[in-house]
């Protein structure tokens, strides 16, 4: 597991870069049940903010905090220019959804079989990794959308039920679903299958909408594999917790164990602005149930576009939740990194969590806010009330003594922060109160016998 520091001397490496003579990633990357969760960051200018310049910066943070892949979902600006800038910044496979550039200035209606062709192929010459293509939401299964609380939430899945009523026709995916593959293979590139009638609230879940198109999925699945084209499909974005794991079982009989892509679930719905959270619950409960990868929500969804600082929130919820799975699955490997960093912080080896932690820069940010000094103890309990320092006291226990995660020395002055944790720490002083140019609760104790002496002061 890279931290988020290793991450980011990945990315800014030039070598790193796929660029334009190097449309295909050459290292390959595994999705599926049996090899860690892989989780999916979207990103996109809409028709009312953002541009290239800020969604290649999204781009940059989603790979340092943890993506494993990334959709492009453009639909305002230059999307062809855009979408060239993300591939040739990028460390990890993108997708997009090529139906939004389909319909660019024209209406849905106006779709046309030649158009979908083109653009697919189009896109797919461009070095597009993986398509979105929402092939599953049939005409038949419209009807069944009737009695739900929040209809289709799905942007492609909403734009095919228009194009299909009013042509009074099948979805046109589905229809050119052997040429689409026809065309995938020849650029080796990889299905999304979409889940365009997904369900859009808790009181949708499960209902005979989402398990019809999860039926006719199971269907392009095999479909795809006779034609040589690789499939994953997509899941659910909202379901309760109970229902999370018959979820990923029923899609695992049903699609042949195709590797199950996941929006969430977002596990409740009285909480925007913190889906980055409700959804990371459930996306938890998915990777344990054997969810292949997660796409990540942010802060910002339901309510607007997401912010680079929105990607990262994001990315670490998802990266943490898939974490959880992949520890609670017993993937083999998974649980070492959580065991190193448990003895290092046993040890009282402040620069050794530090390194080990996934974003450890934020981490020692947070801890020098208080206490610039790595010590026995941290600003939480001080010296007398600190049990890590305690158990590693007591000789019976093994608890801190552990040879390979044994400090420098036991206390060593903070290296300090980098500019990120500046700027992190700036922003909390605004909320805290500040006694002559410290937090009120900033300690300058650097030792045991320093400490000792404040404590009892403080006590007489």
């Amino acid at each position: 597991m890279q931290s988020a520091t290793q991450r980011w001397q990945a990315i800014r490496d030039a070598d790193l870069l796929r660029g334009e003579r190097a449309p295909k990633r050459l290292d390959p990357m595994g999705i599926g049940r049996m090899v860690t969760t892989k989780i999916n960051a979207n990103i996109g200018a809409s028709p009312v903010t953002s541009g290239t310049a800020e969604e290649v910066q999204k781009l940059e943070w989603a790979q340092r905090f943890g993506a494993d892949a990334l959709m492009d979902l453009s639909t305002g600006g230059d999307l062809p220019a855009c979408r060239q800038a993300i591939i040739d910044h990028a460390t990890i496979p993108i997708g997009t959804v090529p139906i939004y550039s389909m319909i660019l200035g024209r209406p849905i209606e106006s779709l046309t079989y030649d158009v979908i062709l083109k653009e697919i192929e189009r896109q797919a010459r461009q070095g597009v990794d993986y398509f979105t293509i929402h092939a599953g939401v049939l005409r038949e299964h419209l009807p069944l959308v009737g009695p739900r609380v929040t209809g289709i939430v799905s942007r492609g899945g909403s734009l095919l039920a228009k194009w299909m009523i009013h042509h009074g026709k099948q979805n046109p995916m589905f229809e050119l679903f052997d040429e689409i593959s026809a065309i995938m293979r020849e650029y080796d590139v990889t299905y999304s299958l979409g889940d365009g009638l997904r369900p859009g609230c808790l009181a949708d879940a499960s209902d005979a909408a989402q398990l019809a198109e999860l039926r006719t999925l199971g269907e392009l699945v095999h479909r795809a594999r006779e034609r040589g084209v690789q499939a994953m499909v997509e899941g659910p974005g909202h379901v309760p917790l109970d229902q999370i794991g018959w979820n990923m079982r029923l899609q695992q009989e049903i699609c042949d164990d195709a590797p199950f892509y996941i929006l969430g679930p977002l596990v409740t719905d009285a909480f925007p602005g913190y889906d980055h959270i409700t959804s990371a619950i459930g996306a938890a409960e998915g990777a344990r149930h054997g969810a292949a990868m997660l796409c990540y929500v942010t802060p910002k969804e339901h309510v607007g576009l997401p912010k680079a600082d929105d990607v990262k929130q994001g990315c670490i919820a998802y990266k943490i939740a898939a974490h959880a799975g992949d520890v609670a699955r017993g993937v083999a490997g998974a649980r070492q990194w959580d065991d190193d960093l448990s003895r290092a912080r046993a040890a009282l080896n402040w620069p050794r969590q530090f390194e080990l932690a996934f974003d450890g820069e934020t981490a020692r940010a947070l801890h020098d806010e208080d206490l610039e000094v790595d010590t026995e103890f941290c600003a939480m309990c001080g010296h007398d009330w600190c049990s890590m320092r305690i158990s590693k006291e007591i000789q019976a226990f093994a608890s801190g003594k552990d040879a390979a995660f044994q400090p420098a020395r036991p206390a060593l002055k903070s290296p300090g922060v980098d500019d990120e944790g500046r700027d992190l720490l700036r922003r909390r002083a605004t909320a805290l109160p500040v006694v002559e140019g410290k937090h009120a609760c900033h300690s300058d104790v650097s030792d045991a016998d320093h400490a000792r002496v404040v404590q009892q002061g403080a006590s007489s």
